[in-house]
């Protein structure tokens, strides 16, 4: 299956020029390799044993192109993990915080159309243990390149400051056509742990360049 998926991208220096050839190469994958590409992506993520070992996970509701984390969700649910989603901030904030999926919350639409869930309670990123996190490209290294949003980085700025311990743990979750050889990083960009595609599962480098 993998073959039939557009071909991997080379590295592009630039930011925007990279983020608008990944964009494009994620579009062109067709509904039916989306489902499949989802299907596998999700026994991937079971298989590598994330849902067993953590307890307090973050998912996100997917974008049109973005790879669809649902099926996925629904699986942690019915393990009875504890399942949040992001709330973006109003006004100019990046830091989201995060309420719990439950039959008990309702749902309403953010400002960019996403499902939100409604409820009192939120976390902020802190504390939770394991974060499935969107993108548009990743390299071996970690390091990932977002929307351009800052939602992400603006979140998880706190892991700067932490050096021998890391919660939460951070999964990219992307087709294999966003991989790239090595992506450009600026300071405040964060490195993922792992990213997992729905060819294979990647152990992030601890090296960044």
């Amino acid at each position: 299956m993998a073959g039939s998926l557009p071909p991997v991208i080379r590295m592009i220096p630039d930011k925007a020029v990279l983020r608008r050839q990944l964009r494009q190469a994620r579009a062109s994958i067709k509904p039916r390799q989306r489902r499949l590409a989802a299907a596998a992506f999700t026994r991937n993520a079971i298989r590598s044993g994330l849902l067993l070992r953590f307890r307090r996970i973050a998912f996100y509701i997917p974008m049109p192109a973005e790879l669809d984390l649902r099926p996925l969700l629904n699986e942690a649910l019915w393990r009875q993990r504890e399942c949040w989603l992001p709330v973006v901030p109003q006004g100019r904030g990046k830091r989201m915080r995060f309420t719990q999926v439950h039959p008990d919350n309702g749902w309403y639409l953010n400002r960019y159309r996403i499902p939100e869930v409604a409820a009192r309670r939120s976390l902020p990123a802190r504390a939770l243990d394991l974060m499935f996190v969107p993108l548009v490209g990743f390299d071996p290294y970690g390091n990932r390149l977002g929307m351009g949003g800052g939602y992400y980085d603006g979140t998880l700025a706190f892991l700067r400051r932490r050096k021998a311990w890391r919660r939460p743990l951070l999964v990219g979750a992307a087709f294999e056509c966003q991989k790239v050889a090595q992506l450009p990083a600026d300071p405040w960009d964060q490195p993922l742990d792992w990213v997992i595609t729905e060819s294979r599962v990647y152990r992030c480098k601890r090296r960044r360049q």
